[in-house]
């Protein structure tokens, strides 16, 4: 696996059990996965020369981010390496002009789009929406945002020039009115076996996301299936190998338009480790090496992933002890990250019968586990 985040580190886990090997590309020995990985090699993936190196003996490569450059994978394809979920497919999750212009072809909905050449050609536009000025809009690089970084909500001609300075293509968003955030993950392995998990809403604070809830409450049966049937048709026509995360904004009017992909394991799934019968993970791991898919099915009615931010860090001990006593049913996933303020550095899972109850665990844990709270 190329990246040594948290992704690694718990797609190595679902491993474990299925006696995999597992070799890492990291950056540091510090980073999350290098820390439990036994097989670690410490390089540079922009690095061709060491992504050749690092490939040698794999019967799989994967990824737990999607920036290695599109030409590196291309040249390790190119020398027989098994790539998954394979190039053509991950440019899609590289390149947002690429995976809006693609999915537009298919017939997926998405927001108003197309790329802008300077914040001149922004505001031509904003104004084709054919209301007022047209803003606000969202600017984006087509490469390398995650998290909220490399997005700008733009309200005038005047804010759009920082987009521009990064000196790569920027895509151009209408500001879609959504009621709410919504995540449809998928897997699909090579001979196109798939499976599809409960549809998720998943709520973020300041452009990263504080907690997914599992199912998405009140989503009628019908929109479940369509954001479902989307989410397969995305993975068959990009051809997707592995776990596939289709973000979705459900729009106040009833519809449901396609925000972002990722194609890997993802924080909308962590739920899974706790409240499906085969998490993300190991779906992702049986995907890519072409194993039947698992059941993914939730265990509980509701489930609740909850992120721990970095912030004024308690005595790991003695917060445990706090968090496990008042709540046995309670699960904690750190991932051995130095803690910056706002940086995910674990998540806790809460299920149950009652939706409240579930929330009101999570969010006390994951403050309590932030140092946001004593009591």
């Amino acid at each position: 696996m190329v990246g040594g985040g948290q992704l690694a580190r718990m797609t190595h886990e679902a491993g474990i059990p299925l006696g995999i090997r597992f070799k890492l590309l990291s950056d540091t020995p510090q980073d999350s996965a290098a820390q439990v990985v036994s097989d670690v090699v410490i390089g540079d993936y922009r690095d061709l020369d060491v992504l050749r190196a690092f490939a040698q003996g794999c019967d799989v490569v994967t990824f737990d981010h999607e920036h290695v450059p599109t030409e590196h994978l291309r040249a390790l394809e190119a020398d027989g390496v098994v790539i998954r979920p394979g190039v053509e497919a991950l440019l899609h999750a590289q390149d947002k002009g690429v995976m809006r212009k693609r999915l537009s072809e298919a017939g997926v909905s998405c927001p108003r789009h197309r790329i802008v050449a300077d914040p001149e050609d922004v505001a031509r536009f904003a104004a084709e929406a054919g209301e007022g000025d047209g803003f606000p809009v969202v600017l984006k690089t087509v490469r390398g945002g995650y998290d909220g970084k490399g997005v700008w909500v733009v309200r005038g001609v005047e804010e759009a020039a920082e987009p521009f300075r990064a000196e790569v293509p920027v895509l151009a968003e209408e500001m879609v009115d959504f009621a709410r955030e919504l995540a449809a993950n998928v897997v699909r392995s090579p001979h196109g076996q798939a499976v599809a998990y409960p549809v998720v809403e998943s709520i973020q604070v300041d452009g990263v996301c504080d907690t997914v809830i599992a199912p998405a409450p009140g989503l009628s049966e019908e929109l479940s299936a369509t954001a479902q049937e989307m989410a397969l048709k995305i993975a068959a026509e990009l051809g997707v190998v592995g776990h596939l995360a289709v973000e979705l904004f459900e729009t106040r009017d009833g519809r449901l338009l396609v925000n972002e992909l990722a194609m890997r394991p993802h924080n909308s799934g962590h739920w899974t480790q706790d409240g499906a019968v085969t998490s993300q993970f190991a779906n992702h791991v049986r995907a890519v090496l072409d194993l039947p898919l698992g059941d993914p099915r939730p265990r509980a009615p509701w489930t609740v992933m909850t992120n721990v931010l970095g912030g004024d860090y308690p005595d790991m001990y003695g917060a445990y002890l706090h968090c496990m006593a008042r709540d046995p049913a309670l699960k904690i996933h750190m991932y051995g990250k130095d803690v910056k303020p706002g940086r995910k550095v674990g998540h806790v899972n809460t299920y149950g019968d009652d939706l409240a109850d579930v929330r009101e665990r999570g969010r006390h844990a994951a403050d309590y586990l932030r140092g946001t709270i004593t009591e």
